[in-house]
């Protein structure tokens, strides 16, 4: 029989993270199991190409993670139920980040969108979703939109 005890779902606050929260929290809910949310912020210095910061990379970084911090809380207020979530926040090429924090904590199960803030991330770093299915430690349910979504 297989056991889930942790779901890491990974989020990037766009429409469709509300619709793969409900399919985490739904298998979480089946399995007794805690659920890890986290938002990885993409490293900025992955973007130093493109312009010149008027401030210094760490203060940009620090203010990325604090407002994205505020953002999460917020999300996850919105889930007031019994199953234990735990908030986490990295910034970093979003799909090594997602890897290595289900490896690092021994996750059961990553379930995660396919489609979320697209445009010029999307050309200049390909599917979060492709990379993480082919390389995570363990299994991936990805989430498509629902209908009418982006």
């Amino acid at each position: 029989m297989i056991t889930i005890k942790k779901i890491l779902v990974p989020v990037d606050f766009s429409d469709n993270a509300e619709h793969v929260m409900e399919y985490a929290l739904s298998i979480a809910q089946q399995f007794k199991a805690g659920i890890l949310l986290c938002f990885v912020a993409q490293l900025y210095t992955d973007y130093s190409d493109f312009f010149i910061p008027q401030m210094p990379i760490v203060a940009i970084e620090d203010e990325i993670d604090k407002a994205a911090k505020e953002r999460m809380h917020r999300f996850v207020e919105a889930y007031n139920n019994e199953i234990k979530i735990e908030e986490c926040v990295l910034i970093g090429n979003v799909a090594h980040e997602i890897i290595n924090l289900a490896t690092k904590r021994n996750v059961d199960l990553i379930v995660m969108g396919t489609h979320g803030f697209q445009g010029l991330e999307k050309i200049l770093f390909g599917s979060v979703a492709e990379k993480v299915v082919k390389m995570a430690p363990c299994p991936v349910l990805t989430v498509k939109p629902k209908k009418g979504a982006a």
